[in-house]
């Protein structure tokens, strides 16, 4: 089967060496470009429906050869979901298959689904509350479980159970599938770190391969010779963990049995959240392809075709990666999250064009997959990622505001045809994501600015920098649409002995200099009070970090949490945790601050030179305000017509002069992802 190149390519990228054809066994793919499975949030009843479907469709319509699905999809009942994934176990995940394989082929791309069993990795109290299964009674950490030791019975029912799924998937109409070894059962069982038994599966690299070996047999005897077969398998557990030798030996004895067709390769480990967040699934905290070299060389060990996924984020790296040698399909899974449309641009001449991935692990959040800077991610039947022009293109729509919101808005309002101005007091475009980028490890949030920067150049939008803009000033537009995208201040004025406090907002941008000791207090679980504290430990300073919640960072995904917890300790930098601020005095020369024991009611004070507060934003909408007597929905946003992707209502003052919204923290304090959903929710349907 021949999944082909889009017709339209531009000329000049035929040798792009990524837009080149691959054969794997019978299929040839027609790129070197895929997507590696992920459990994207999508499934309904452990099933991918319809929004799993479209999800992967617009991959596919985006010109991608492969598109894999199904993070850690279960083979059985002692496999539960604990973190979303699909059910393979039974036959009613087949006629899903059936149309999900229909859609993918029809765009043109191959599907391939990645199955397994969690084995220790599972969790006792979820799905059918079974005990969790491993080849030794070794606990993992991060999932909690205390496992079985499998018996025999066991290892041939679960053996039977990966045949069983395997068929399902063929019979669904799939290219291909996958198994997945590293730290899942398959690779309990290769690693004498999870493996302590004294029997036949136990000891040597040989016994410890069985299991594998038996799975792959049962795989190969259920769907035959002519499906294709892979596993994702790690070349180097890192630290604690098998070296990269002893990964190419167990390599070299699945290649010499003859039932798989590739290796999908990966580093580190799953079964702890540094191994995860760090060596697994890397984010920007990480240098680009940080195991590119090391999966080159497992490539020069093995005759299987190689695939591989880890932060390859841009085209200049996946290019280096298919060019030299190092792989035969390069996997860009995050960057198709942020734009599935990679492949179609790159073909058309228009690689500058591509949303970049900028690494800030947004999608791998319990509302995944959600990408920081694309609202339209896992939403594409309400939120298309191609804008279309309006019916009322020509419109004149004015932005004030120039961070996240404003840009988005901005350039959604371009797309549809309308006549963009805007407006930003500030010398540079951004607002808080140039803050955000003080951190040591997030530079790349800058990423989020500069492509919509450019996009709005392309589209050309009138944009005036240092410019303050009162209600006087927008009303001399003579605008059709007003949106209100100013942000907001920091929150200070409820702590008694505000006076006393420096915002968060004022040291990262070097407008507060910094004492020696300080308490740097964190009432929202975000990133800017860990960035402050690592921002004045790095100076030399003395800190403390104070927060609210149970635990630093509370609001961040676990791959963020990971990052600043190593951070904090590296740093030295002291945490207190459930505490709630109080109040702030002078005490002599030095600030006494009090706080309350959220869990006792305690009180405890502490004494520093500085507090740092880091407690939100208030929104600054002074300007929305002084315009809501003139707009034709007074300023209103009606839930419904956003909701449903409708134009907005327009008749609540028969005198207005133009249509008014507010967007992102001029409306509340969230997050950058909830500005640009806003933007786009109203902007797109303008």
């Amino acid at each position: 089967m021949t999944r082909k190149q889009d017709d339209t390519a531009n000329p000049n990228q035929r040798n792009d060496p990524l837009l080149q054809p691959f054969r794997l066994k019978h299929l040839t793919l027609r790129n070197r470009v895929m997507s590696t499975s992920h459990a994207c949030g999508l499934d309904v009843d452990g099933y991918p429906q319809e929004r799993y479907q479209t999800y992967h469709e617009e991959k596919a319509r985006g010109g991608i050869a492969l598109t894999m699905f199904g993070g850690s999809s279960n083979v059985a009942p002692d496999s539960p979901s604990v973190f979303q994934q699909l059910y393979v176990g039974d036959d009613g995940v087949i006629p899903h298959l059936q149309r999900f394989s229909e859609r993918i082929h029809g765009a043109g791309a191959a599907l391939m689904c990645q199955i397994t069993h969690l084995g220790r990795r599972g969790d006792p109290h979820a799905d059918n509350w079974l005990p969790t299964i491993a080849p030794s009674p070794i606990r993992e950490t991060l999932h909690r479980s205390f496992p079985k030791e499998m018996d025999r019975h066991d290892i041939a029912r679960v053996v039977k159970a990966y045949g069983a799924a395997a068929l399902r998937c063929r019979e669904g109409g799939l290219d291909g599938i996958e198994t997945l070894a590293s730290s899942h059962l398959i690779g309990q069982f290769l690693s004498p770190f999870t493996n302590q038994r004294t029997d036949e599966y136990g000891g040597s690299v040989e016994n410890r391969c069985r299991f594998g070996l038996m799975v792959q047999d049962e795989i190969r005897r259920q769907v035959g010779v002519d499906f294709i077969v892979g596993l994702r398998f790690g070349v180097d557990e890192g630290e604690g963990g098998m070296p990269f030798d002893e990964c190419v030996e167990i390599a070299r004895i699945f290649e010499g049995a003859g039932n798989i067709d590739f290796f999908n390769a990966i580093h580190g480990r799953m079964d702890t959240e540094r191994g995860l967040a760090v060596d697994n699934m890397p984010g920007m905290a990480s240098p680009i392809a940080p195991w590119l070299t090391a999966v080159g060389a497992f490539k020069r060990e093995v005759n299987l075709p190689i695939f591989h996924a880890a932060r390859i984020a841009d085209i200049a790296t996946a290019r280096y990666a298919i060019s030299e040698g190092l792989l035969d399909m390069v996997a860009m899974t995050r960057a198709h999250i942020a734009d599935p449309h990679i492949v179609n641009k790159l073909a058309r001449g228009e690689e500058e064009r591509i949303r970049p991935c900028v690494g800030a692990t947004h999608c791998m959040s319990p509302a995944r997959p959600r990408c920081l800077h694309n609202a339209s991610t896992g939403q594409e039947a309400a939120l298309p990622h191609i804008v279309a022009r309006s019916e009322r293109a020509g419109m004149k729509l004015v932005v004030v505001g120039g961070g996240p919101a404003g840009l988005e808005a901005a350039r959604v309002g371009c797309e549809r045809g309308h006549k963009v101005v805007l407006i930003e007091a500030a010398a540079a475009l951004g607002g808080q994501v140039l803050i955000g980028t003080a951190a040591s490890w997030r530079k790349d949030l800058i990423g989020i600015v500069d492509w919509r920067v450019a996009e709005l150049e392309r589209l050309g939008a009138e944009i005036r920098l240092n410019t303050y803009a009162e209600a006087d000033d927008v009303i001399a537009e003579a605008p059709d649409v007003v949106i209100v995208a100013t942000g907001g201040i920091p929150d200070l004025d409820w702590i008694d002995g505000a006076e006393h406090c420096t915002s968060a907002w004022d040291v990262l941008t070097g407008n507060a200099a910094l004492g020696d000791s300080i308490i740097v207090y964190d009432g929202t679980g975000r990133h800017p009070a860990p960035t402050c504290a690592e921002y004045a430990a790095r100076a030399g300073k003395q800190v403390t970090l104070v927060t609210i919640d149970g635990f630093p960072c509370a609001e961040l995904t676990y791959a963020e949490r990971a990052i600043w917890k190593r951070e904090l300790y590296s740093h030295g930098i002291a945490v207190t945790c459930d505490h709630r601020l109080a109040k702030v005095r002078r005490s002599g020369n030095k600030l006494a601050v009090g706080f309350v024991n959220e869990a006792t009611g305690e009180a405890l004070e502490q004494t520093a030179d500085q507090l740092i507060v880091e407690h939100g934003t208030m929104p600054a909408d002074e300007l929305y305000r002084s315009l809501r007597a003139l707009s034709v929905n007074d300023g209103v946003t009606d839930i419904d017509a956003l909701l449903a992707g409708r134009p907005q209502p327009r008749d609540l003052n028969p005198d207005g002069k133009f249509e008014l919204h507010r967007i992102g923290d001029a409306v509340a304090s969230r997050n950058i992802h909830s500005a640009i959903l806003d933007a786009m929710r109203i902007c797109s349907a303008l």
